[in-house]
């Protein structure tokens, strides 16, 4: 949190000099205020008498606003910044991370992340931070003013003080604590949920439905529950320091009059008169004021601590993320010298956490326009190593080399299906494509009879995940997605996997006419069909690569 705040330190410092200076218009506002009542009061002065103390007073009402405003003004900046850059240091993680290793996190809690707790951020540097600092400062000031004017009031001011604070540390640990409750109840309310309505269909299937509607509204009880505690503590904490403000002032109320009257023969009581004891009186609620403002927002450090713990959870890199920063520089710079769709693997490791090794020492040139098959046993790292081309995760030793533009194509056994419209479907990885061109991609990838005989042509609706199609019918949309796509380099794991043998030959159809158009294609694959398009063949066995030759017939095949 001192590392953001370091970011945002201009507009820091403008609230907190924006705050000094009303709190010192707020000393000549009651200064000349106090003048102007003794002064009338004292000597019968009239309106032109006073003149100069009202005019002095509208002024310093008119600087205590703007200078408020301004306060407003630069401790929101401050925090919208510090909120920009969290998010856009999540963002980079999240990338860092890739879909594999974010695969152990639930979604519905990484957004909770970056929306719920990246703005409880805000109240922490736009208002505690610089209130922090005004609650030394002015409450300085004043002290040195009331100590001119009468040190036995100084004294009284000075030990009930410490008071507030004292009681604002102790109860605010309490909220510390419960805030953080509160965010990872949060957090697991916003995965329940999301799980609920993801399986509604399953859980109406087994007569589950109204089971997981309590289920939420119990979740949803607890996160209540827990809410209602931060806020008890959040009044209680308020109440004390009300309190002892309150106290405080009306012993100086007290000490005050009586000191006017004469009660009070002690130290400067003699002294008093009606200017002195009106300004100190003026100034003793102003004295604790920055201190109850700082009361208010200590609830905003509160949960700012409370969402830090989680964010730094995600934020920090785990042990196995150790290596992989440097990987990548050295997969920038190799991927420099490739051209488009060429692919070099150099002593590439691959580990994960809890796990042994993987993949590697392995290392792999594929050429611009070349198809390379990967065989291998299921769990024998053939989608890892697609993976790592692909850069969802980072290898922990040694260096990808890839050009990724102008982009990548991905297409695995469960492809990508939004909510919307064939065509919104397509338009994924070519927003400006001609309607012309979806039909060709389509008919290129084995849709074309289908979309003839669609009602809707290509508005025709589908759900999300593929609901209107088969799983054929989505694999192909998928290929069509390729066909539009600008990339040079396809990466396909298990294609034909789980299809019929119609749909099979579709799109093994559709990927001979994408290997003829020039592109690179490296295939995790059992299909012989797709083995004998390649020009090389590899297995992985114990995270190596071993090349498989082949005889000359299915060479000449091939060709």
């Amino acid at each position: 949190m001192k590392q953001q705040a370091a970011g945002v330190r201009p507009w820091y410092r403008g609230a907190v000099g924006c705050g000094l200076l009303a709190g010192l218009a707020t000393l000549v506002q009651m200064g000349a205020l106090a003048w102007v009542v003794d002064d009338v009061v004292s000597n019968q002065a009239t309106l032109g008498d006073v003149a100069f103390g009202v005019a002095l007073i509208a002024i310093a009402i008119g600087v205590r606003a703007v200078a408020q405003w301004g306060q407003e003004v630069c401790g929101q900046a401050c925090g919208l910044r510090v909120k920009q850059q969290v998010r856009a240091r999540l963002l980079v993680r999240l990338q860092q991370l890739g879909p594999v290793r974010l695969a152990a996190r639930h979604s519905a809690g990484l957004a909770s992340q970056l929306v719920d707790q990246v703005e409880s951020l805000e109240g922490y540097y736009s208002r505690f931070l610089p209130q922090m600092v005004l609650a030394a400062l002015i409450p300085l000031v004043y002290l040195v003013v009331v100590f001119w004017l009468n040190w036995l009031a100084a004294i009284w001011l000075l030990i009930a003080a410490p008071l507030i604070p004292l009681f604002m540390a102790l109860i605010g640990m309490g909220a510390q604590r419960l805030n953080e409750a509160q965010f990872q109840a949060v957090t697991r309310l916003s995965g329940h949920f999301l799980d609920r309505v993801r399986g509604i269909a399953t859980l109406q299937l087994f007569g589950l439905a109204e089971r997981s509607v309590e289920e939420v509204s119990e979740v949803a009880h607890d996160y209540r529950r827990r809410s209602l505690k931060t806020l008890r503590v959040a009044f209680l904490s308020s109440a004390v320091l009300e309190f002892f403000a309150a106290v405080s002032v009306a012993v100086v109320a007290i000490y005050i009059g009586l000191g006017l009257l004469g009660y009070i023969q002690y130290g400067p009581a003699e002294q008093l008169d009606l200017f002195s004891g009106l300004f100190i009186l003026l100034l003793a609620p102003e004295f604790f004021q920055p201190l109850r403002t700082l009361s208010q927002h200590y609830h905003d450090r509160a949960s700012a601590l409370g969402a830090a713990e989680g964010l730094v959870s995600l934020l920090e890199p785990d042990a196995d993320e150790a290596a992989p920063a440097e990987s990548d520089r050295s997969d920038e710079t190799a991927s420099r010298e490739l051209v488009p769709g060429a692919v070099e693997l150099v002593n590439v490791e691959l580990r994960h956490a809890g796990r042994e090794r993987i993949l590697g020492p392995l290392s792999l040139r594929v050429d611009a326009g070349e198809v390379v098959a990967l065989i291998g046993p299921s769990g024998s790292g053939k989608s890892s190593l697609l993976q790592l081309i692909a850069g969802f995760i980072a290898p922990n030793e040694g260096t990808v080399g890839v050009q990724r533009e102008p982009a990548i194509a991905w297409l695995d056994q469960r492809p990508l299906i939004i909510q919307g419209t064939l065509a919104d479907n397509l338009r994924l990885v070519a927003p400006d494509a001609s309607d012309e061109s979806l039909r060709n991609a389509l008919t290129q990838a084995g849709l074309g009879q289908w979309l003839a005989s669609a009602p809707g042509g290509l508005e025709t609706p589908l759900g999300e995940r593929g609901v209107g199609l088969s799983g054929g019918e989505g694999q192909r949309l998928a290929l069509a997605r390729v066909f539009l796509s600008p990339a040079r380099l396809v990466l396909l794991d298990e294609p034909t996997a789980a299809l019929d043998p119609e749909t099979e030959q579709h799109v093994i159809a559709g990927l001979t006419q994408l290997a003829a158009s020039g592109r690179t294609l490296i295939v995790a694959t059992h299909h012989p069909a797709i083995m004998a398009m390649a020009g090389r063949v590899f297995a992985i066995e114990q995270g190596r690569l071993s090349r498989i030759e082949r005889s000359a017939d299915a060479r000449e095949t091939n060709s």
